[in-house]
Order: structure tokens, then sequence, then C-alpha cells
């Protein structure tokens, strides 16, 4: 055996061998057991439907999962706000705390970044997308502490699906309830317009004034023709100086000015408010349109008003644990031999390419 053979079997023994028998020891006589909790959830959306959709034949309750919701919920898991709400509840540091495993614990002085940091190594988070199910590994040093901080992280993941509910709900009822006020506003001051302008005009209805009116006109024109009538036949037969033709032209002339009166009052631009009824009955088609328009609105409103308030009263989101935290009995972590395993196959692959570098220089030489 030459010089270099021996160097490389000291680099052998050094860089694999001697790396190997420190990881072994520390992985069986002083890590600690970890115990593993396995749980799942999902988010779930349960909708019952109305009295009316009853009646119709459709399907009272239906389930189905929330994608968006469950992708919160993932990255919420694994985010620094739930760790601290664990650390809260049960004091992570001490849970995690192991002064003799510097390696597999954490500091008791450890920062938050620190504890996050460690937090990822010890809950694993497993998703499926396609089927929105999410599922946990929690380790601890003790089962029960595995399985208290999984009921612990299934409370809190919870909590904060029945909060991102209840602000939607209130988003939905509370936009609702704004177009709803709007649409009482716009229709209280266009039901006051109206009121304004019957009290201004004394005119209930224009248009039923106009068809009173026009009554009026026709009755006069009627009047007027059988007082023309009257008067020719009193020419025809009288002189022209008799009374009774003075009293009927007077009265022929006397209704033609009333006629000239009544026609005026539909289109005189000059005159009185109640006297001008183009003017009447064009502001009061525009404010009654107005009205015709408030009272569609408040309608819309106060259905998407109802609608939103049965929707929130129908909907709702919880989530569903398909396997609860479980209690373990056999401590699986850390897998000593997987981990021997991979740092014997990292070390003899650095050693194995140190080695063929040196003869590869030793060669060009």
């Amino acid at each position: 055996m030459h010089r270099r053979h021996r160097g490389l079997l000291r680099g052998l023994y050094l860089g694999v061998c001697f790396p190997l028998l420190m990881a072994w020891a520390y992985l069986y006589f002083v890590a600690q057991d970890q115990y593993a909790s396995t749980m799942g959830f999902t988010v779930r959306s349960e909708e019952a439907a109305s009295p009316v959709e009853l009646l119709g034949g459709i399907t009272g309750i239906g389930g189905s999962s929330s994608g968006s919701d469950t992708d919160v919920l993932f990255e919420f898991i694994r985010s620094q706000r739930l760790v601290r709400a664990v650390d809260d509840r049960m004091d992570l540091r001490a849970v995690y705390a192991s002064p003799g495993d510097p390696l597999f614990g954490v500091a008791p002085e450890a920062s938050i970044e620190d504890l996050l940091k460690y937090w990822n190594r010890m809950v694993k988070v497993f998703y499926d997308s396609s089927s929105g199910l999410i599922e946990l590994r929690i380790q601890a040093f003790t089962p029960e502490q595995a399985q208290a901080i999984g009921q612990v992280i299934f409370d809190e993941s919870s909590n904060l699906i029945n909060n991102m509910s209840a602000i939607a709900r209130e988003d939905a009822m509370r936009y609702a309830a704004n177009e709803l006020e709007l649409a009482v506003v716009r229709l209280r001051l266009a039901r006051q317009a109206v009121a304004e302008f019957r009290l201004r005009t004394q005119i209930l209805d224009p248009e039923a004034d106009i068809l009173g009116r026009m009554g009026l006109l026709n009755s006069l024109q009627e009047q007027l023709a059988s007082a023309q009538i009257d008067l020719d036949i009193l020419n025809q037969t009288t002189s022209s100086n008799d009374p009774r033709v003075e009293r009927a032209v007077r009265r022929v002339q006397v209704i033609e000015t009333r006629i000239s009166e009544e026609r005026a009052r539909f289109s005189k631009a000059d005159s009185d408010a109640t006297e001008a009824y183009a003017t009447l009955v064009g502001e009061y088609e525009s404010l009654a349109v107005d009205r015709q328009f408030a009272e569609t609105t408040y309608l819309g409103a106060l259905a998407a008003f109802d609608a939103a308030r049965a929707e929130a009263l129908r909907k709702s989101r919880y989530l569903a644990a398909y396997v609860e935290p479980t209690l373990a009995e056999t401590a699986q972590y850390p897998q000593r031999l997987v981990i021997l395993g991979t740092l014997a196959a990292f070390l003899f692959g650095i050693w194995a390419t140190l080695t063929m570098v040196y003869y590869s220089v030793r060669d060009r030489r």
C-alpha cells in the first residue's frame, strides 16, 4: 500500500466513517424520540334551500369544498400568525425546548422567526388542490403534546374560517343595506318633490285636471254652437233691434271669450304657474318619471337586501375534520436509519469526488 492509498483511507475514515459514527452516537444516545400526530380536514360549504326552492323540488341541502378557502388555510397553517397563536396557548418554546438535544430542539430564547422555521420542520402540511383536502403531521417529544398541538391548529383554523364567513356575510349585508338606504332617500325626495308640486299648484294630477277642463271646453263649444243657432234663428225671424237679438249676441260673445280663456290656459307661456298647463304637465311628467324610477330602484334594492339576508342565512362554511388528531403510541421520529443512510451517501459521494479529482490532477502531472 502506497502513501497515497493510506491518505485516501485516512480521508475515508475522517471524512465518512468518523462523522457517521458521531451522527450514530448522537441519534441513538442524545436525540430524543419524537411522536407524530396526524389529522386531516377540509373546508365545507353547506347551502340550505329556501322554502320556494323546496316547493319547486330542488334539493334542500348541498355540500362542497371551497378551493380558495383551502388555499388560504394552507398558507395560514404555515404562517407566523398561527405560530404566535399556538405559542400563546401552549408556550411552544417550553414544549419544544430540549437542552440536551440542540439539533432537534429549539432554544428557550428563540425569536418568533426562529420559532417559525422550527415550526415548519415539525409541522408538515400536505395539500391536495384537486380534492381540497389538507393533511397534517405534527411532531413533538410526547404523544400528548403532538395531539394537543393538532387540536389547537384545528381550533384556530376553524376560527379563521368562521371569521372569513362572518366578514363575507357582513360585507354583503352592509352593501345591500347601503343600497337600500340610498334608494329610500331617493324615493323620499321624489315623493317630496311631487307633494311640493301639488301644494304649489293646488292640482293633484294635471292629467286628470286637463281631462276635466277638456270636458268643460267641449261643453262650452256645444253651448256656443247652440247659441249661434239661436242667434241665426232670431236674425231670420226678428228685426235687428229686437232685445232678444242683443241678448243672443252677448251670450255668443261671452261663450267665445270663455272658450278663448280656457284654451289660453293650456299654452300661454307668460301666464301664471296655475294657468300654464303645458308647463305644468311637462314638470309633472318629469317628477312622475323620477318617482317611478325611485320606486323601481327601491323595490330592486329591497329585493337585493332580502336576498342578501336570506343568502347569508342559507350558506355557511365550516371546517370539517375527516381525521381527528391522533395519539401516537410509537416514536417514529427522528428517522435514524434514513438520516444515517442519507448522510453516508452524501459523505461518501464527497469523498469519492475528491478522490477522483486527486487522481485526475495526479495523472495530468
